[in-house]
């Protein structure tokens, strides 16, 4: 190959690269994950109670559901490009909306829609840049991609804090929205539109694994997707209520998010060194303890560890499960990677509400934290079993390439 050829594949993998990261900061940083932080301003300001804000936060993620059964459903890539591009400029809408009303309702919609619209970033972006990775030869890894989730928490947590300095909480979903024309701008030029040719990935060879292996693998994803919503939705107030951190919960998501930013890159690595699946193994359990720390110490080390731990795990869990999937079908891994989120979905639509009622009742999170715990110990149990069946050597062993 030519050395300008070669240049010119490293700029446009690094502009592919850049561009989902500017997706994922968009529909998940800002019009998704940007509710967390702005939780305990909406409360205080708007006197949005915690059960709703736990309804809200369940049609966010029934929205992502739909998505999700959307992109699963799909198959051409043609297809998934457009409802891309459709999916940056709802996260932009929903994100400024969101600042001009003030009724539950209307609420309930927009943080609906804002969850379809995550689906661009988590899934159609992250199919699209494995497609490109995979059709012109280099590693089919999520990890730089997936950056862009750690990247949009810190982001969207220090864009709350400095908004709110100066704004209300109606003048920060507005101002959130005016910030992601940066990253729209990013996400819309430099994703290119997917190549469908006779040489495609189409004839590269599939390992199809057992149903089992795909059922157990659903149900640790499940596990996984109630650990995951717990935290995202509510560790901002879980922290704004301890006299430690008490008005200051923003800078622990924006720790969170720091935390996240390089993890799915780490677990890369270790997933090469030890194998996919006790990767993930050592994801969730260290998921596990980044639960049960805060019921265990108020301390401010000890709350602090938690949302580093929680920054780690759930972003790296994620990351290894899509790449996963997304490598048994080279050819649409956008459609594989939908349909298993779908098990990861269920939990994040019933988990905020079972979160708040348990809250409610017992007046703080303790309960709620618990019960997450156990969940996540039973994706944990999926896992090992996983790990016997015959499927799993073919991905298992650490990666040469």
């Amino acid at each position: 190959m030519h050395p300008s050829e070669h240049s010119a594949g490293k700029l446009d993998r690094i502009k592919v690269i850049v561009a989902g990261l500017c997706a994922l900061v968009l529909t998940v940083g800002l019009a998704r994950f940007a509710y967390t932080p702005m939780l305990p301003i909406m409360r205080a300001q708007t006197g949005l109670t915690v059960v709703t804000g736990g309804w809200l936060a369940t049609w966010n993620y029934i929205g992502y559901m739909a998505g999700a059964l959307l992109a699963a459903y799909i198959s051409r890539l043609e297809t998934k490009f457009v409802l891309y591009r459709a999916g940056l400029l709802l996260a932009m809408a929903t994100t400024l909306a969101m600042g001009f009303t003030q009724a539950p309702v209307a609420w309930g919609v927009l943080r609906f829609l804002s969850g379809v619209s995550s689906v661009t970033g988590m899934l159609l972006s992250s199919g699209l840049v494995l497609n490109w990775l995979m059709r012109h030869h280099y590693k089919p890894e999520l990890g730089l991609h997936f950056m862009g989730v750690g990247g949009g928490i810190a982001i969207s947590g220090i864009a709350v804090e400095l908004l709110s300095n100066n704004l209300d909480w109606a003048g920060d979903w507005i101002g959130l929205a005016v910030f992601g024309l940066i990253f729209l701008a990013g996400a819309w030029f430099w994703m290119p539109a997917p190549i469908t040719s006779k040489g495609s990935t189409k004839h590269v060879e599939q390992i199809r694994p057992s149903r089992s292996w795909m059922t157990l693998l659903a149900l640790a994803y499940f596990c996984a997707g109630y650990g995951y919503v717990v935290g995202a939705t509510f560790i901002v107030d879980i922290v704004d209520r301890l006299p430690t951190f008490s008005g200051h919960g923003n800078w622990v998501w924006v720790l969170v998010g720091l935390a996240a930013t390089p993890a799915s890159f780490l677990w890369d690595s270790v997933a090469r060194r030890y194998g996919m699946i006790q990767a993930l193994l050592t994801a969730y359990l260290l998921q596990v303890v980044s639960i049960i720390l805060p019921v265990l110490s108020r301390a401010a080390s000890w709350v602090s560890l938690s949302a580093f731990l929680f920054g780690v795990t759930f972003v790296g869990i994620v990351s290894l499960t899509l790449a996963l999937i997304g490598r048994y079908n080279p050819g649409n891994p956008a459609k594989a990677m939908a349909r298993l989120t779908l098990s990861y979905g269920v939990t994040q639509i019933i988990g905020p509400v079972i979160t708040a009622y348990l809250s409610n009742h017992f007046g703080n999170y303790d309960a709620a934290l618990l019960f997450v715990a156990a969940i996540m110990l039973g994706g944990v149990a999926a896992l090992l079993l996983l790990a016997k069946k015959p499927a799993l050597n073919m991905l298992a062993a650490p990666a040469n390439s």
